[in-house]
């Protein structure tokens, strides 16, 4: 079934506008604003990659390796952060998303002992929750964040996408 899939790192316009019209068309609470565009720009910086997925030729997701987390525990200990793993709904339980993680975990063994990832805390995250646990993933011990900063006790945060546990792997060498 992996045969189907196929990955290719963002690197023209061409691929930015495909993800930009792809992204607007599935998802009516997406707006632009030159994300792809940034994203590209990273890439040919080799400030992140970004792993575009294809099923059987039809744009299928994409995720980041950002090399440097605007996490603070990430960043202090120099782990790459996997981010915004987004597989498109109707091609969901096909191994796109364990296909782009096995590239990106090889990618970033290279460099590095250790992968992070940051994973929302409602009901929409929980199949990624499985997924990244059965990937081997654990809690840094860190606690939670609301937009990268740690909440402390008795303090309220809105429970949205900005509301994160952090996840970190040991990479075989």
């Amino acid at each position: 079934m992996t045969d189907k899939i196929t990955l290719n790192q963002l690197s023209s316009h061409e691929e930015v506008y495909l993800l930009d019209k792809e992204f607007s068309n599935k998802y009516p609470w997406y707006t632009s604003n030159d994300y792809f565009i940034n994203c590209l720009k990273e890439n040919l910086e080799d400030k992140r990659i970004t792993l575009i997925a294809f099923y059987e030729g039809v744009l299928a997701g994409c995720c980041h390796l950002l090399h440097n987390s605007n996490y603070p525990f990430f960043e202090s200990e120099n782990i790459p952060e996997i981010n915004d793993l987004n597989v498109f709904p109707e091609f969901r339980r096909k191994k796109i998303a364990s296909k782009i993680f096995d590239e990106l975990e090889r990618i970033a063994s290279k460099n590095s002992k250790m992968i992070g990832l940051g994973v929302g805390l409602y009901k929409d995250y929980g199949n990624a929750q499985i997924m990244y646990n059965k990937r081997g993933y654990i809690m840094d011990g860190k606690g939670i964040t609301y937009k990268n900063i740690q909440v402390l006790p008795g303090k309220s945060v809105m429970v949205d996408d900005d509301l994160l546990m952090y996840l970190v792997k040991k990479l075989d060498e």
